[in-house]
C-alpha cells in the first residue's frame, strides 16, 4: 500500500520532521495541532482561542485530505490543565457532531511552543 502525505497552506507548517498528515489507503493519520496561526505562525492567546484553532487547523487538514471531522474514528486531547476539559467538550461540540469519534484526553506536563492544548486524529475516508 502507497502512502501520501497531505499538505495544505491551511494549517500550520510543520515544526519538525513530520508531515501534517499521512493518507495510507482510505486511512488518514493526521498529526497533532496545537493553536497556531497558520498565517503568522503565532500561538494564538487563551485557552478559548487555542482550543478554536487546533480544531480549524485539523478540519484544515481534514479538508486537504479529501474528508472532514466528520470523518474522524479517533480523537486525542493533550492538556496541559485537565481543568479545561469541560472547555475542550463545549467547544468540540461545535467542531463535531453525533456520531462522536472515540476520544481520549490526556494531561501532560507540557506541549510544543508554550500551548495549553494539542490534538491529533485518525480520520477514515469512505
Amino acid at each position: 500500500m502507497s502512502k501520501q502525505i497531505i499538505k495544505t497552506n491551511d494549517a500550520p507548517q510543520a515544526i519538525g520532521t513530520y508531515s501534517q498528515a499521512v493518507k495510507a489507503g482510505n486511512t488518514v493519520y493526521l498529526s497533532g495541532q496545537i493553536g497556531l496561526d497558520p498565517g503568522s505562525m503565532q500561538l494564538v492567546e487563551g485557552i478559548e482561542q487555542q482550543i478554536h484553532r487546533v480544531f480549524k487547523n485539523l478540519q484544515a487538514v481534514a479538508l486537504a485530505s479529501g474528508g472532514t471531522l466528520a470523518d474522524v474514528v479517533k480523537l486525542n486531547v493533550f492538556l496541559t490543565d485537565l481543568g479545561h476539559f469541560a472547555k475542550v467538550n463545549e467547544i468540540m461540540a461545535q467542531y463535531f457532531h453525533e456520531p462522536y469519534p472515540a476520544r481520549a484526553a490526556v494531561g501532560v506536563a507540557s506541549l510544543p511552543r508554550g500551548a495549553l492544548v494539542e490534538a491529533d486524529a485518525v480520520m477514515v475516508l469512505g
